[in-house]
């Protein structure tokens, strides 16, 4: 085949199906018997197969035929449909939003919920490139735990959405750090601290006796944790997150503060700032449920 067929060519292989005759459908799209002859023998010749049989009685899809006409049908449903989504799109509120890949699954769920009549297009990176995309206007806004540790492009606004500190979570039946001045003595520890301070907070546990393992993910940090039956030091809305029944969280061995922050462009999205307060009610009230039975 040559050339692909044209959506008069689609329209037309339709309308023989259903009317089961060249001059029917001709008539219906308007133009002459002839002309649509002409148009079908061409389209077969492209093909390079027969798509009707023909007589004085009228034409009949062949196997090929009745082929092409499922695949027309198909074709024609979503041109049909592609005006009326654009449509749509254009007159929905739509705000591109990016996030890091451990605040992911949360976010998305909590603005999906609190931003019902608007389109939420996600993004997910690292802090750094989430920034510059905000700066170059390729991303409406993003929730990055890093503002307050890198320098800030001239123009951007940054919005504090939540401070949490570190906690420890231990999974059911694992116990508490010892006691004295490296309580973690043959211990693991696997932690996630989100932002930059990762090598601080390794070297912090390490310190303390832990031989210490960062994750790069709070979730994968967590399911870790359970998996090696050890502590995990997280930002305490990820510790409420994930907690399950009979975990326990306790304050961690090491003083640090994740500083969860909205950057935007000025003017900020007014669906965003509008729903500010109830998502920092959602993201540390966390996994309620759990939350109640852990201690």
């Amino acid at each position: 085949m040559t050339s692909y067929p044209t959506v008069e060519d689609l329209r037309l292989v339709d309308a023989v199906v259903r009317h089961g005759s060249l001059g029917a459908a001709a008539r219906e799209l308007l133009v002459s018997q002839p002309a649509a002859s002409q148009r079908l023998a061409a389209l077969e010749r492209r093909v390079g197969a027969t798509l009707f049989d023909r007589d004085t009685t009228g034409a009949r899809p062949t196997a090929a035929g009745l082929v092409f006409c499922d695949q027309a049908t198909h074709v024609l449903d979503h041109l049909g449909a592609m005006v009326e989504r654009t449509l749509v799109a254009a007159q929905s509120r739509t705000v591109s939003v990016g996030t890091i890949p451990s605040l992911a699954g949360t976010l998305f769920a909590v603005l999906d919920v609190l931003l019902d009549d608007v389109v939420v297009q996600p993004e997910v990176e690292h802090g750094p490139r989430l920034l510059e995309w905000v700066e170059r206007g390729t991303l409406d806004a993003a929730f990055v735990t890093i503002a307050k540790q890198v320098p800030i492009a001239r123009g951007l606004l940054v919005t504090e959405v939540g401070q949490h500190d570190l906690v420890t979570l231990l999974p059911d039946g694992v116990p508490g750090r010892g006691q004295g001045r490296r309580p973690y003595v043959g211990q693991t520890v696997i932690c996630c601290a989100l932002d930059l301070s990762r090598d601080v907070l390794l070297r912090r546990l390490t310190d303390l006796g832990a031989h210490a393992r960062h994750s790069a993910t709070a979730e994968s940090a967590v399911r870790t944790a359970r998996e090696r039956r050890c502590a995990v030091v997280v930002p305490d809305l990820v510790a409420h997150w994930y907690a399950a029944p009979g975990d326990r969280i306790e304050p961690a061995p090491v003083r640090s503060r994740v500083r969860l922050s909205l950057v935007t462009r000025s003017p900020a999205p007014s669906d965003l700032v509008e729903a500010l307060p109830s998502l920092r009610e959602r993201l540390d009230r966390g996994n309620v449920h759990a939350r109640g039975r852990a201690s």
